[in-house]
């Protein structure tokens, strides 16, 4: 009798709760069972905004330079130099202490993200990457806080259009026109208290994000809880968000840029999808 009273109860909540944030869907309750005597309450995903964090305004970033050298008969060695302003990398984000969230000892870093791969955190403004021969790529890079989460004011990002020809030799091209989402957070493996406020951050291009325009839909799963509680979220604002209720195990996050049709945007960089873990303890599972 118990169990049937939980049942009608958690029904009856999942009815009536709602989520008033404009960008994702309503927050629902549903029960799963183990067994006949255990039932397993699971909460929707959901997003919950970030929040103020510092601001930094006139911060700048820019290519200064960038060399290519022969590595190997079918290969290029490619090294990018940056130009940081008005903002300082290595040191720590002032309300770090405050975010719980996943944040790096080493500092305020850039964001390196090739052809919208797992980005590389730089914490000296230069990297290099070895590229095949006969290839094209889009180089994203944005400043980023302590925490992860991108700055997002004019001029603290670029995008890199090249290609290695068939010689090694790099050739800048056209800079992009269409619209473009390069994915961000959550990357890898978060442990401990890092789980509890997961970072979902994006860099959109060329566009802008509104109700009625350009969209990003975020698809959200996690293994442990199976198909039924997966969650794909409108997201309507170019904010940052962390993501509730993800829970512990492997998760998988796909972001999609779509138009005002719902359509996905033609182009080289419009979906992504990325897998991560979570665990109480270690070992990580």
């Amino acid at each position: 009798m118990k169990h049937a009273s939980l049942l009608s109860f958690v029904v009856a909540a999942g009815m009536l709760a709602s989520c008033s944030q404009s960008t994702t869907k309503s927050e629902t309750t549903t029960t799963s069972t183990t067994d006949s005597t255990k039932p397993v309450v699971y909460t929707h995903l959901s997003l919950a905004p970030v929040g103020a964090s510092p601001e930094f305004p006139n911060a700048k970033l820019a290519v200064k330079s960038v060399t290519a050298e022969k590595a190997g008969t079918d290969s290029a060695k490619v090294t990018f130099n940056f130009d940081v302003k008005n903002y300082e990398l290595k040191m720590q984000t002032s309300d770090t202490g405050t975010k719980l969230c996943s944040n790096s000892a080493q500092g305020q870093h850039i964001h390196f993200i090739l052809d919208n791969q797992p980005y590389k955190a730089l914490y000296d403004p230069t990297s290099s990457v070895t590229l095949a021969n006969n290839t094209e790529h889009y180089l994203m890079a944005f400043l980023s806080r302590s925490y992860h989460q991108s700055l997002k004011n004019k001029g603290a990002a670029i995008v890199y259009h090249f290609k290695i020809d068939e010689k090694g030799n790099l050739k800048k091209l056209d800079d992009p026109k269409q619209p473009m989402v390069f994915y961000s957070r959550p990357k890898g493996d978060y442990l401990g208290k890092d789980t509890a406020n997961v970072l979902l951050d994006f860099y959109v291009w060329n566009c802008s994000l509104s109700a009625d325009g350009y969209k990003v839909m975020a698809n959200i799963s996690n293994d442990n809880r199976g198909a039924a509680y997966d969650t794909t979220l409108t997201i309507t604002d170019w904010n940052s968000n962390f993501i509730n209720n993800l829970g512990v195990g492997k998760s998988h996050v796909t972001l999609t840029l779509v138009d005002k049709d719902g359509k996905q945007v033609d182009g080289p960089s419009s979906k992504v999808t990325r897998n991560i873990t979570l665990a109480a303890q270690e070992p990580m599972k």
